[in-house]
C-alpha cells in the first residue's frame, strides 16, 4: 500500500490553504481571481470525464492524479462560497457525512448491533430500495411535488433519461420484464421508419428521440448504465475504424480516395479479428 508523508487532515488543509492563496487579491493568481461558479463549471465536467477515462484504462496513478484535479474543483467552489459567506469545505464534508449516515440505517442505525437479533442481514438490492425510499422522504420534506423533481437538467441527456425512468419505476410506472421493452423498441423503430418515409424531418427526429429513450430503458432493465453501454460502443467503433484506417494507409492509399466497399471490407476484417 502506498503511504503518504502527510496525514489526510494535514494534506486536506494544505490544499485548502493553497486555494485560499490562489484567490488572495494580494499576490494571488490572476486567472483564479477572475473565476466564479459558472466559469469553472465546464472544467468540473471535463475533470469528471477524465476520472472516467482513468478508471476505464485501469491506470491507478492516472486515476490518483485525475481525482486530485476533481477534488480541486470542489475546493475551488468551497473557496468561492466561503468568500461570499454561504458555506465552506467543512460544511460540505459534514453535510455529506450526515447524509451517508441518514441513508445507511442498516449500518449506522440503533438496531444494527442488537445483541438479541444480531446484525441486520440486508443485500445490495434492498439497500438500493431503502436508499430510494429515504430520498423520496427527503424530497417530501422539501415539499417537492413530483417524483421527477431535482433530476438535474445539466446531466447528459442519456443519463438524465435513465434517472427519469428510474424515478417513475420506483412508483410502479414500469414494465415488469424485458420482453415488453424489446417490443417497445421495435415499435419505436417502426415509427421512425414511417416518419422518415413521410419526409417530415421534425416528426422523424421526434420519433428518433423516442427510440433512443426506449434503448435507454432497455439498458436500465438489464441493470446497466446506458452511458457506459454507449462508451463501450464508441470504443468498439474506434478500434475497428482505426484498424481499417491503418490497413488503407499501409497500402499507400488515402481514406478519401477508397470506396465504401473497400472500407467495409476492412471493417468486416476487424470484426472477424474480434476488435
Amino acid at each position: 500500500m502506498v503511504k503518504s508523508s502527510l496525514q489526510t487532515s494535514d494534506a486536506m488543509q494544505n490544499l485548502l490553504d493553497i486555494m485560499a492563496q490562489l484567490r488572495n487579491p494580494d499576490g494571488g493568481c490572476p486567472w483564479d481571481l477572475k473565476q466564479d461558479f459558472r466559469s469553472i463549471l465546464p472544467h468540473t465536467l471535463e475533470e469528471a470525464y477524465e476520472v472516467a477515462d482513468a478508471i476505464e484504462s485501469d491506470d491507478r496513478m492516472q486515476l490518483r492524479d485525475e481525482l486530485g484535479d476533481l477534488l480541486f474543483q470542489v475546493v475551488f467552489y468551497c473557496q468561492l462560497a466561503r468568500e461570499e459567506g454561504s458555506f465552506e469545505f467543512a460544511d460540505v464534508a459534514q453535510a455529506m457525512a450526515d447524509k451517508l449516515i441518514r441513508r445507511h440505517p442498516h449500518v449506522f442505525g440503533d438496531s444494527v448491533h442488537n445483541e438479541e437479533q444480531g446484525s441486520a442481514v440486508i443485500d445490495a438490492e434492498q439497500v438500493l430500495k431503502n436508499w430510494e425510499s429515504i430520498k423520496q422522504n427527503e424530497r417530501e420534506a422539501k415539499q417537492q411535488h413530483s417524483v421527477l423533481d431535482d433530476v438535474p437538467n445539466a446531466l447528459p441527456a442519456m443519463q438524465r433519461s435513465a434517472k427519469l425512468q428510474k424515478r417513475a419505476a420506483n412508483v410502479g410506472f414500469d414494465w415488469p420484464a424485458v420482453a415488453p421493452v424489446l417490443a417497445n423498441m421495435a415499435e419505436e423503430l417502426e415509427e421512425v421508419q414511417q416518419a422518415f418515409a413521410s419526409g417530415d424531418k421534425e416528426h422523424t427526429l421526434e420519433e428518433l428521440g423516442d427510440l433512443m429513450f426506449a434503448c435507454v430503458n432497455m439498458a436500465r432493465h438489464l441493470k446497466q448504465d446506458p452511458e457506459q453501454v454507449m462508451r463501450g460502443a464508441n470504443a468498439k467503433f474506434e478500434r475497428r475504424f482505426r484498424f481499417l484506417e491503418a490497413q488503407i494507409l499501409a497500402s499507400g492509399e488515402q481514406l478519401e480516395n477508397v470506396s465504401l466497399e473497400h472500407m467495409d471490407a476492412g471493417w468486416n476484417e476487424a470484426k472477424a479479428q474480434g476488435l
